[in-house]
């Protein structure tokens, strides 16, 4: 009995010696402490605007390129990692697989941003899919065969943002608020060459809605990796660096059609100028 006993012991013995690793494996802490905290963090809301408290009121549309420095919390990483997604990634996550996200058409010639026309996440999907036709030769007939690739658009092809925000000053609050409306990402457009040729924008999103997904993912903080901030909040607190391409006017024109080049971006430093001294002008000291 004594024998069988020894015999079941190291049997049982060896079995555990087999199977620990592989619990090791999986219960393993990558990192000092648990990340908890964005992960169950809640969107602030934002205070209410009475319409009579309006006193001064301006819609201005913004581009964010992404291969500024200041930008690439936005952009990177392009392949996902544990702890982090690029915004892209993260907004393609939340209407393809949770299905918390709405996009809306762009349009035909991409200036719809009323969000007037849902797209289903079907939509988007075969937005992200681009198929490439090429021509190969056979090895064993030597006849020209055509190939059929699919490829899926990851975040490496969003190079940049436009956004559409209002800028509203509350008399009863007495503060300039500013209110990100939508959220467009834009895809580059690559020829046949190998050489870009513009963007085209994929979709819009609004953003209040989008802000209950972007407020459970971290950003990069290069000062303090302790101090990682969400999305929501680099967006909130203006944590980027943008061109404005068009403000509310008489004509419903953006900059590009009536400036061009650096004379365009002069237009845009104008205009944020004048945003800036209006809101300076309101108080007396």
């Amino acid at each position: 009995m004594n024998n069988l006993h020894r015999i079941l012991f190291g049997a049982l013995l060896l079995v555990g010696m087999a199977i620990a690793p592989t619990s090791q494996a999986q219960t393993v802490l990558d990192g000092a402490y648990i990340k908890e905290h964005t992960k169950t963090q809640r969107v602030v809301p934002y205070p209410y605007i009475r319409e009579a408290d309006v006193m001064w009121y301006r819609r201005v549309w913004r581009e964010i390129d992404l291969r500024e420095k200041i930008n690439l919390p936005l952009y990177y990483p392009t392949e996902p990692i544990k702890d982090r997604k690029s915004l892209f990634d993260v907004i393609k996550d939340g209407i393809l697989e949770d299905g918390s996200i709405t996009a809306y058409d762009p349009g035909p010639i991409g200036t719809d941003d009323e969000f007037t026309k849902p797209m289903l996440p079907t939509e988007v999907k075969a937005m992200l899919t681009r198929v490439d036709t090429t021509q190969t030769e056979d090895i064993y007939t030597g006849e020209m065969k055509t190939v059929i690739t699919t490829m899926d658009i990851g975040s490496e092809a969003i190079r940049k943002y436009q956004i559409k925000e209002d800028w509203v000053f509350d008399r009863q609050r007495s503060v300039m608020d500013i209110r990100i409306i939508g959220l467009c990402p834009m895809r580059e457009n690559i020829g046949p060459d190998g050489e870009m040729r513009g963007y085209t924008k994929m979709f819009w999103l609004y953003f209040p809605e989008l802000r209950y997904v972007l407020v459970n993912w971290d950003v990069y903080n290069r000062e303090n990796d302790a101090e990682r901030r969400s999305f929501d909040h680099l967006f909130w607190t203006r944590q980027f660096n943008s061109t404005i391409t068009k403000v509310s006017n008489v004509y419903d024109r953006n900059l590009g059609q009536y400036k061009t080049g650096i004379d365009a971006l002069l237009e845009g430093e104008e205009i944020k100028a004048d945003l800036f001294n209006f809101e300076h002008d309101l108080w007396n000291f």
